[in-house]
C-alpha cells in the first residue's frame, strides 16, 4: 500500500517519469523511469529494483540515446 512520504496521501498512480542524476560531476537525464506518483502532491517514488537499474544504467552499463543542451541558472 502506498503512502506518500511528503503529504501522507494514499492515492497514487503509476507513471513513466523523467529524472536527472549527477554522475561524476556531470548531469544525466533518464527518461521513462517507472514510478508511483502521489495524486495530491506529485511526489515520485521508485522501487529499490528500479533505483538499482537506473544506477547501473548511468554508471556505465547503458549508452545514451542522445545528448541535449541544458540551461543552467544560479539562484543566489
Amino acid at each position: 500500500m502506498f503512502k506518500c512520504p511528503v503529504c501522507g496521501c494514499s492515492d497514487s498512480r503509476k507513471e513513466l517519469v523523467k529524472d536527472v542524476f549527477q554522475v561524476d560531476g556531470r548531469y544525466v537525464l533518464v527518461n521513462d523511469v517507472p514510478a508511483i506518483v502521489c495524486q495530491r502532491c506529485g511526489e515520485e517514488s521508485v522501487s529499490s529494483e528500479t533505483a538499482e537499474r537506473v544506477r547501473l544504467l548511468v554508471n556505465g552499463d547503458g549508452q545514451p540515446k542522445r545528448t541535449v543542451e541544458m540551461e543552467v541558472f544560479e539562484f543566489a
